[in-house]
């Protein structure tokens, strides 16, 4: 299986990239996300691999940082969805972005992606609300030429479970506790500073 690929871009559109690997031309299908993070047709790249064999092809999917990679896999569990609607999702938000909307059960920022449904965003929230929590973000390092993103923009939730984590609770665990935190309080939470939602949940998890 090839797990990585490391070589000079030849020619690359929102869907996918052709890598040049040493006189072999790779075409990798990528998220719209990852384009945006593409170095310019000519420069060196790299990108981690997931392959899918099937009886009809061999099929490449390439991700900026493992993380990503990671999100990919989780979302072609779920049922009713394939490789390419795994791809349009992560087109849509970005990975802390995606764990954070089905970790807070948000459907309608999940249904606001082309192809996700109602049944659809409540499966990715049932099947994966408690696998995404266990995810760390994590970038590629040390690669040539290596695809890197902007750091996301922070903000109360994600702070807070931040906070939980640093006191010595598991990151599915904080998830969870802020989950329960907002379906109490409703929008009244979304105005919460750091601290009372700190609060709130430890109080769930006593």
């Amino acid at each position: 299986m090839i797990a990585s690929l490391n070589g000079i871009v030849r020619s690359k559109s929102p869907g996918s990239i052709v890598l040049d690997v040493q006189g072999v031309g790779y075409e990798v299908f990528i998220s719209s996300r990852t384009y945006d993070l593409l170095p310019a047709i000519g420069e060196e790249c790299f990108l981690l691999i997931q392959t899918n064999v099937r009886e009809d092809a061999i099929t490449l999917f390439g991700f900026e940082k493992q993380e990503t990679k990671e999100l990919f896999l989780l979302l072609v569990t779920v049922s009713g969805i394939g490789p390419k609607l795994a791809l349009a999702i992560l087109s849509g938000l970005g990975s802390e972005e995606l764990t954070t909307a089905i970790s807070m059960e948000d459907y309608a920022r999940l249904t606001a992606i082309s192809g996700v449904g109602k049944k659809t965003a409540q499966r990715l929230c049932v099947e994966l609300g408690e696998k995404v929590g266990r995810l760390a973000p994590s970038g590629v390092e040390g690669q040539p030429s290596v695809v890197s993103g902007s750091p996301a923009q922070g903000n109360a939730v994600q702070d807070a479970v931040s906070a939980l984590i640093n006191l010595g609770y598991p990151q599915h665990l904080a998830w969870q506790a802020l989950r329960r935190v907002q379906k109490q309080h409703g929008e009244g939470a979304d105005a919460m500073a750091v601290e009372e939602l700190i609060r709130l949940a430890l109080q769930g998890l006593a």
